[in-house]
């Protein structure tokens, strides 16, 4: 699919068309409409150079969800580092 935006839209809004679509990349990543590799492809960057346009505008670099605490809670109880070992 082929989206185009006009030049004078650009130009107005003082930016290039790199930059649009790492401004589009990072809005669809923080509303959880892209996977960080999704966004990475549309706007053409590496993980690293996305993650630093996405500190750059505050956002968070890693979206950790539930299932993720789930799997490292489990990993943590196989590896006997749960709730329960109480070593200091």
């Amino acid at each position: 699919m082929v989206f185009e935006i006009p030049d004078g839209v650009l130009d107005r809004a003082g930016l290039s068309e790199q930059e649009i679509l790492i401004e589009f990349a990072c809005w669809m990543f923080d509303t959880e409409k892209l996977t960080k590799f999704q966004a990475c492809r549309l706007c053409g960057l590496t993980r690293d150079e996305f993650g630093d346009e996405l500190m750059k505008r505050n956002l968070p670099v890693y979206r950790i969800t539930d299932e993720d605490v789930r799997q490292d809670l489990a990993t943590l109880e196989q590896l006997g580092i749960g709730s329960h070992d109480r070593r200091k």
